[in-house]
């Protein structure tokens, strides 16, 4: 199980990274999110939407009620500029950050 911690704090590259692919709505992110990380990430509707409505307010996505094949609207989430500029300092933020913990994580003999 992940902490409450790092789940927020990986929320928002998550996203990001999730609409680059393309549109999505709520429910499906949190699919892909689900499979992806094999099961070990199970976000709740209550901790992505406000993430969401949050990372519109910002500007890095936009939203729009669409009729879904289902015939019920949904709202569908979409990446703006502002938000692939924000994906790629987020991207680079998280791999420096990988980088330096592979690093740590090798036999302290390794680090000498």
């Amino acid at each position: 199980m992940v902490s409450k911690a790092l789940v927020a704090a990986s929320a928002k590259p998550m996203i990001l990274s999730l609409l680059r692919r393309g549109e999505s709505y709520g429910y499906r992110i949190l699919q892909m999110v689900r499979e992806l990380s094999g099961g070990t990430l199970e976000w709740s509707e209550a901790m992505l939407y406000p993430v969401l409505h949050r990372m519109e307010k910002d500007g890095f996505i936009v939203s729009q009620w669409k009729l879904s094949e289902e015939g019920r609207m949904r709202k569908y989430y979409l990446l703006t500029d502002l938000g692939r500029e924000e994906y790629e300092q987020e991207k680079e933020q998280w791999l420096n950050v990988h980088s330096a913990l592979i690093k740590l994580w090798k036999p302290v003999e390794a680090l000498e």
